[in-house]
């Protein structure tokens, strides 16, 4: 089965490792991130994926960026909303503004521009339909001590999933969102290192193709099937019952 996604925060991290995937297995891909450079550097690699520098928090850009991907691939079949940041581990009352507007702009007002401009072209081609996946997280469910910008993100990506899921019914449009908990992606490899040297154990974590092989089996369902909700995770992570 071959078809096409548009990804973003596709730089780094688990958006570069879905994307590289994705193209492996000869889907046409949508690499979308701020940063050029190393999207460029992937299309080099694959010339399955199409770089889509752009500020997700930038509705022209998004705008643009779909439209240059659908020109390009034809259609839209699948979207992963996986841009994100984290801001500060910090009580409430220590946050910055400017952290807290940075983190809703990213993962809240990004995700809703991105979901927003997958919906209008997957209602309008022919054939209609698609799939959105957003990426959520452990701490849409239960939060991390310090985690207050994040987690309140993360909740509302839950109820956008519930919502475009209801109101795409009708349209063959399926979404659904993937929680992950702590995959070896270099971001988490150096907070490892950085937990040894400080002589603290690091937290549990995973491979991150166990996160690529859970997205590919989401994006990959027949439309009459939708995964609503999976979460994958390191299994010692102190998930259950860790509230």
């Amino acid at each position: 089965m071959t078809g096409t996604i548009l990804i973003t925060g596709a730089s780094s991290g688990i958006g570069q490792a879905t994307a590289e995937y994705f193209a492996e297995q000869g889907w046409t891909v949508g690499a979308l991130a701020r940063r050029a450079e190393p999207l460029e550097e992937m299309a080099a690699k694959n010339d399955l994926i199409i770089p889509l520098p752009a500020d997700v928090s930038d509705p022209d850009a998004v705008d643009k960026a779909f439209a240059t991907f659908v020109e390009k691939a034809g259609r839209l079949d699948v979207l992963f909303n996986n841009a994100g940041m984290f801001g500060v581990a910090e009580l409430i009352d220590d946050v910055p503004l400017d952290v807290w507007n940075n983190v809703v702009n990213v993962n809240l007002h990004g995700m809703f521009l991105c979901a927003r401009a997958a919906f209008g072209l997957m209602r309008k081609q022919d054939p209609r339909g698609g799939r959105i996946i957003n990426n959520g997280s452990i701490s849409a469910h239960v939060p991390r001590p310090n985690s207050v910008c994040y987690t309140t993100t993360k909740h509302a990506i839950t109820g956008m999933t519930k919502a475009l899921s209801l109101d795409g019914r009708d349209l063959d449009i399926g979404c659904g969102q993937i929680d992950i908990g702590n995959a070896r992606t270099p971001m988490v490899a150096a907070q490892h290192e950085r937990a040894i040297a400080a002589g603290t154990k690091p937290d549990p974590s995973m491979d991150v193709s166990n996160v690529t092989d859970a997205i590919w089996f989401m994006a990959t369902r027949d439309l009459e099937a939708n995964v609503q909700f999976m979460t994958v995770m390191a299994r010692e992570m102190p998930y259950i019952g860790r509230g």
